[in-house]
């Protein structure tokens, strides 16, 4: 009996799916340390700051009460009517309880809110430099991601950007503010521009606001407030970043029909819903009050300030990012090739970052730094690119 070579194969809906370049740097980095190296991270995507003790608390309560038995799949009501109250009170978003799904992190949120919109051969508006899972995301629906640079439409106009590449396969948007990579975050009159065009065009808005509570210059607007698109957005959210939650894998969507359907399937057939005891912990970082957000914030605001002061002064210019917590410096000095320049900085000064050229063409020439570390470890990280470079 023989066997055909085809049949030792993936499907092909992965053949354009990749892994993340990021995973082969702190390989990198993991030898450097077993040869003895002192390596200065600023590689990495993860809050500094360990999760809040309400929250850890209120998952030692959950667990001794034995609420450990399965939830909804959408989510325990008591969350999801927290999360809408949130919704309605701090993004202006006309929520109710039943238009909130509890998801396994953020990016279960982006890979149904993808797979609930496009269908194999349509296109997907994307702002570049983008955050990397993106392309696959939308790769694993056979879709097609089309590359919006920001900085031409910041300068030349939204609509006029994005008519110039859309197409009659066009089909949704990728809006991210705050941004990852480079901490752009779009003003109010930006999402309007946005908004008028997914309106005219008869698109759809996928929302990414991971990093919705880390702004420093202007506001946070969820586009989703905005007159006429919450029936066309589906906006995703994360605790990892506000709330120091990486680990815990906890997330949510807020959408109308029929995109709560398109969700409500895709997790039923993939997770089935989300950790019990793990929910009713995520409800005491939306009950419990604190000022942790907002200290979290000026503390975030302090590293961006050192860094950028840091960077500028080595020839490395950048703007100030106005949210999330990464910087992102020409470093044409260095190398205009981002590969090559990150090698360089960890060949040299032992100072590890993210090669712009990962987060699509228009971040070539761009290294990303996270600033979410210790002022130790930037302080550290420019003495050795001062001494190095």
């Amino acid at each position: 009996m023989t066997t055909s070579p085809t049949v030792f194969r993936l499907a092909s809906r992965l053949d354009e799916i990749g892994f993340s370049d990021i995973v082969n740097i702190r390989n990198r980095i993991m030898k450097l340390r077993e040869q003895g190296a002192k390596v200065y991270q600023f590689e990495g995507g993860e809050p500094y700051m360990n999760t809040p003790d309400f929250v850890k608390e209120a998952m030692k309560r959950a667990l001794d009460e034995n609420k450990t038995r399965y939830a909804p799949s959408s989510g325990i009501p008591e969350l999801r009517a927290a999360i809408a109250d949130k919704l309605r009170t701090k993004n202006n978003i006309a929520a109710e309880p039943n238009d909130v799904m509890i998801m396994n992190g953020g990016m279960q949120g982006l890979f149904g809110a993808f797979q609930s919109v496009v269908n194999p051969g349509e296109e997907v508006l994307v702002f570049s430099p983008y955050w990397t899972p993106i392309k696959d995301l939308i790769a694993h629906c056979e879709g097609r991601p089309v590359l919006v640079p920001t900085a031409l439409a910041r300068a030349e106009g939204f609509e006029k950007t994005l008519t110039r590449y859309t197409t009659d396969r066009t089909r949704a948007i990728y809006y991210n503010t705050p941004q990852n990579p480079t901490g752009v975050v779009f003003t109010r009159d930006e999402a309007r521009a946005v908004a008028r065009f997914a309106r005219e065009k008869d698109l759809i808005v996928l929302a990414d606001e991971a990093y919705e509570d880390l702004v420093y210059d202007g506001e946070h607007c969820s586009i989703a407030s905005l007159e006429g698109m919450f029936e066309r957005t589906i906006t995703i959210f994360t605790l990892s970043k506000s709330f120091a939650m990486t680990g815990w894998r906890l997330g949510y969507t807020v959408a109308a029909e029929p995109w709560m359907t398109g969700m409500r399937k895709t997790t039923l057939y993939s997770s089935n819903g989300v950790s019990t005891p793990t929910q009713w912990a995520a409800l005491a970082a939306f009950t419990t009050e604190s000022d942790m957000l907002e200290t979290n914030r000026v503390a975030y605001q302090q590293r961006r300030d050192l860094l950028l002061a840091g960077l500028n002064e080595l020839g490395l210019s950048c703007e100030n990012p106005a949210g999330a917590f990464y910087a992102f410096p020409d470093v044409s000095r260095v190398s205009r090739d981002s590969r090559e320049a990150a090698e360089i900085l960890l060949d040299r000064a032992q100072v590890a970052t993210v090669p712009g050229v990962v987060f699509g063409p228009d971040g070539e020439s761009h290294l990303r730094f996270s600033f979410s570390t210790s002022i130790e470890t930037i302080e550290a990280g420019l003495d050795s690119l001062r001494r190095n470079l």
